[in-house]
C-alpha cells in the first residue's frame, strides 16, 4: 500500500517534500513509509534525503494536565464563592493538585488568603490547557510560553525523523521483482535474457567466524596457573629442559602401567 502510493504519486509529481506529510495526507502510518522509501533508496527507484525536525511532546503529566485540566484552575473551581478554609482546601482537592496548583493560583492572583482562602477574580481561562491542546495538535506555539511549560516539565522535546524522496535513476510506476538464482528452467526456457537479477553487495560484511577459543584444558592450567601465581609460587622455565619422570609421575604415586604414561596423554 505505502509503496504503490510513493511510487504513484512520483509518477506525476516531481517529488515528495516531507514524508511526514505525505503519510498524514494519504492516512499512511509513518514508520511503514520510511521502511518503504530506505527498501526503494537501495534499489535506486527514489534518491531520499534525510529530514529532522525538532518538536514538543507532552509528558504524561502534560497529557493528564491537557484532559483533566491544569492544576490551578482544578483548585480554582474547588473554591466556594464564599471562600474555604485552607485545611478544608487541602481535604477537598488531591495533594498533588493541591501542591502545584495552590502555588500557581497564588502567583496568577486569581486567589486571596486571609482567614480563608477566596477567590480573587470570578472567572479565568485555563491558558496552560489550552497550549498542552495546541502543542498536541502539532500547532506553533511562542518561545515564552514553551519556556513556562518546560520548566514545569509538562512538555519535552523530542527529534523527528522522515525524508524527502524524488524519482531515483531506476525510477519505475511499479518495483519489479529481482531474481537471486538464475535456475536450470531459466536456462531452458530462455527467459534468462529478460531476467533481472538481484545484485551483490560485495561490501556487506559477513558474519565474523567463530575462532581463536583456547581449548579448554589450557583454559583450566591457566586458571590453575594464576592461583599458584597469585599464592606466591614462581612459574619454573620447564620449557628449556626435559624434567624426569620421576617428579611427573612417580612422585606422584603413579602407577607405572597407567595410560596416562604415554607420552601422547601426558599434559
Amino acid at each position: 500500500m505505502a509503496e504503490e502510493a510513493i511510487l504513484g504519486y512520483l509518477e506525476n509529481n516531481e517529488g515528495i517534500a516531507d514524508s511526514g506529510n505525505f503519510a498524514a495526507e494519504f492516512g499512511l502510518n509513518h514508520d511503514e513509509i520510511v521502511n518503504v522509501v530506505k527498501s526503494l533508496n537501495g534499489y535506486g527507484l527514489v534518491v531520499a534525503q534525510d529530514l529532522k525536525k525538532e518538536r514538543w511532546v507532552l509528558t504524561d503529566e502534560g497529557k493528564l494536565y491537557a484532559v483533566t485540566g491544569s492544576p490551578e484552575l482544578q483548585l480554582f473551581l474547588a473554591i466556594p464563592l464564599e471562600g474555604i478554609s485552607l485545611d478544608e482546601l487541602q481535604k477537598k482537592v488531591d495533594p498533588s493538585v493541591f501542591k502545584i496548583g495552590f502555588a500557581q493560583a497564588m502567583k496568577n492572583r486569581w486567589l486571596e488568603r486571609g482567614k480563608l482562602v477566596a477567590r480573587k477574580v470570578q472567572h479565568v481561562d485555563d491558558n496552560v490547557k489550552e497550549l498542552l491542546l495546541r502543542i498536541q495538535a502539532g500547532e506553533i506555539v511562542g518561545q515564552e510560553d514553551i519556556d513556562a511549560l518546560k520548566r514545569r516539565k509538562l512538555i519535552v522535546p523530542q527529534t523527528w525523523k522522515g525524508y524527502s524522496v524524488r524519482k531515483g535513476p531506476n525510477y519505475a510506476p511499479k518495483r519489479k521483482k529481482a531474481g537471486t538464482d538464475l535456475t536450470r528452467e531459466n536456462l531452458q526456457r530462455g527467459d534468462w535474457k529478460d531476467l533481472e537479477l538481484k545484485e551483490y553487495n560485495f561490501n556487506a560484511k559477513g558474519l565474523p567466524p567463530e575462532g581463536g577459543h583456547l581449548h579448554p584444558l589450557l583454559k583450566v592450567r591457566q586458571q590453575f596457573k594464576m592461583i599458584f601465581l597469585q599464592m606466591g609460587f614462581e612459574e619454573m622455565p620447564t620449557n628449556n629442559f626435559v624434567e624426569s619422570s620421576f617428579w611427573n609421575f612417580d612422585a606422584l604415586f603413579q602407577p607405572q602401567q597407567h595410560p596416562a604414561r604415554d607420552s601422547h596423554d601426558t599434559f
